[in-house]
């Protein structure tokens, strides 16, 4: 099963830095995809570094869930460790969508006076992310603590929450769109991606667990037929 979490998580890095991210430089910029100068930015957009800090933590998040469904599957570990390594990457992926759906419906409400308002500094960013994270690191500990299929509750949640978060974005983008915005659909464009980023990665997780299922059921029958009862 280790190698299917490495080839899930090969396959969802392509994905999001080969098609997610090309999608949304497309959503927010003003170029089409036949134009020289969309492939510019989009080539412009990865040497930023500031966009490497969500895909970095959306392909942690991806590993780190798989190697959790792995280890889960394989061994028996103390009930708590797999409870806060769980909520500690289910609160960076929620946070992630709480800040997507935020910016969102802030863009679409006030248009691109709501991103002036966010101050040059990048200190108080980083500090609502830690705020935002830890929150809801809590709440998934206390919901995930004492609960069995711990994985297939966070994969539920995380569905979810991309849901939600998408319904949010997707009309906030139509939204800045119609109103020929200048700044705010990088910030609805971000949300679409970041949604969809997440629902993806909520399938490798799932898939793992399905496949463990399977392999478990072929199991448990092979040992029925094998025992002296059968």
């Amino acid at each position: 099963m280790r190698k299917w979490g490495v080839m899930v998580s090969l396959v969802y890095a392509a994905i999001l830095l080969g098609l997610l991210v090309p999608a949304g430089v497309l959503l927010g910029g003003e170029h089409g995809m036949l134009s020289a100068a969309f492939y510019g930015d989009v080539k412009g957009a990865y040497a930023e570094w500031l966009l490497w800090v969500p895909v970095g933590m959306l392909i942690v998040g991806q590993v780190a869930l798989l190697v959790l469904s792995v280890d889960t599957s394989q061994k028996k570990l103390k009930p708590r460790s797999p409870v806060v390594q769980t909520a500690v990457v289910a609160g960076m992926l929620f946070m992630l969508l709480t800040l997507s759906a935020f910016f969102s419906a802030g863009v679409a409400v006030y248009a691109d006076k709501f991103l002036d308002k966010i101050p040059d500094s990048g200190y108080w960013l980083f500090g609502a992310v830690g705020v935002i994270w830890a929150l809801w690191g809590v709440v998934f500990y206390q919901y995930l603590r004492g609960k069995t299929e711990i994985m297939s509750r966070v994969v539920n949640w995380l569905l979810r929450g991309s849901v939600l978060e998408l319904l949010i974005a997707v009309p906030s983008h139509v939204m800045v769109r119609r109103r020929h915005d200048c700044s705010a659909p990088v910030a609805t464009s971000f949300g679409i991606t970041t949604g969809i980023a997440i629902m993806l990665l909520s399938f490798g997780p799932g898939v793992l667990l399905l496949y463990k299922k399977r392999m478990d059921a072929f199991r448990e029958a092979g040992r029925e037929r094998h025992s002296p009862m059968g």
